[in-house]
This record gives structure tokens, C-alpha cells and sequence, in this order.
């Protein structure tokens, strides 16, 4: 799971999401796309202690948690869906020196997307996102200075739950999903339920 944690460090280049900023315009099309069960684990979460803010486990899962309620409860689709997620990694920028040395970021999950009519599973494997924080004048400079943890985490959040959204978009457009053929591709197995079931166990 280090590996996960190195893998935030690496990956500073890739662009990043717009977190909140679309939440006031209507959604995304996702066909017939409900949000049932919000399940969001983090049994094996890794971080790298020298460049990163540390905070629960129960912290991290509020936050993923209200993050994804906040995008995904605005679709009003004729079938209900359930997510499993896990939180992988992540790197909460400390302070460092500007534009150069300061850290940035990050965010590993994983999901798995289920349907709830059917009792199966869209996703045969997790699928592994990897989230950055926006890129605006107070990440060049690091947000370990100008921001604290809650609000680093409060808009990584958002910026992992638009992830999960992109990536809805593109698995309706290309597989079909939250339509009928998603029905008959569905891969047979157990829904995370309210009480917190792990989103690995369905690997």
C-alpha cells in the first residue's frame, strides 16, 4: 500500500478537477442513474507522513462521504445505484516553500458501482481514481499555507466525488451503463449496504 502513497508524490502534473464550481448547474446526464447506498471505507488508507497533514480515518470518510451526497444526490434517475468506495492514499499539503518544494494534494480511491435492481455489480474490478486539489494561485504557493486540513479535505472531497462523476460519464457513453444494457452486462454480487461493508471485499 506504500506504493499507493508514492504514487500521490508522482503524479503532481495531471490535471486536476474543478471541485464545486458546477454544483448550481443542472447535472450531467447519466440516464437513469439514482444514488442509493453511500458507502465510503478507508480500512487500508496510506500517507506520507513527511509531505502530508494527517487526519482520521473517520475524518477522511465524513468528508468522501458528504462530498459524494452533495453531487450525486441531485440526480433523480428511475433506478438506484449504489457506490462502495475506498480510500487508498492521500497527501494533505503541509506548509513548504513556495512554488518550488511545497507538496500538493492528493487523493486515491476506488470504486465499485452496483445495481441495485438487478443485485449486481457494473464494474468487474475497482475502478482506481487518482484526484488532485485544483490548480489556482494558492496551490502554486501550497495550501499547507493558506488553507487548514478541513478545508483542504472539505474541497479534495469534492474534487474525488466530480472524479467518480467523469467517470460515470464516460462509462454511460461507452458501455452503456444506467441504461438496459448495463442490466444485461451487470456482473453478479453483494451491494454495500448502509452499515459500511468494505468495497474490496467485492474485488
Amino acid at each position: 500500500m506504500k506504493r499507493q502513497a508514492a504514487l500521490l508524490v508522482s503524479v503532481l502534473a495531471l490535471t486536476a478537477c474543478a471541485g464545486a464550481r458546477d454544483l448550481d448547474a443542472p447535472p450531467v446526464p447519466l440516464g437513469d442513474f439514482s444514488l442509493g447506498h453511500n458507502v465510503v471505507v478507508a480500512p487500508k488508507v496510506e500517507t506520507t507522513a513527511t509531505i502530508s497533514r494527517e487526519v482520521s480515518k473517520d475524518e477522511l470518510t465524513a468528508a468522501l462521504t458528504t462530498a459524494i451526497a452533495e453531487r450525486f444526490d441531485r440526480y433523480e434517475g428511475a433506478k438506484d445505484y449504489h457506490f462502495g468506495v475506498s480510500i487508498e492514499g492521500y497527501v494533505l499539503a503541509k506548509p513548504g516553500v513556495p512554488v518550488l518544494l511545497a507538496p500538493k494534494s492528493g487523493m486515491i480511491i476506488r470504486l465499485t458501482v452496483w445495481d441495485d435492481s438487478q443485485g449486481k455489480k457494473l464494474n468487474e474490478e475497482p475502478a482506481q481514481l487518482t484526484v488532485l486539489e485544483e490548480l489556482n494561485g494558492a496551490s502554486i504557493v501550497g495550501t499547507g499555507w493558506s488553507q487548514t486540513k478541513e478545508t483542504q479535505l472539505e474541497n479534495l472531497s469534492r474534487n474525488a466525488a466530480q472524479a467518480i462523476e467523469d467517470y460515470l460519464v464516460k462509462q454511460n457513453a461507452e458501455q452503456g451503463w444506467f441504461s438496459e444494457a448495463s442490466a444485461a452486462n451487470a456482473a453478479p454480487a453483494d451491494a454495500p449496504t448502509a452499515g459500511g461493508t468494505d468495497p474490496s471485499d467485492a474485488e
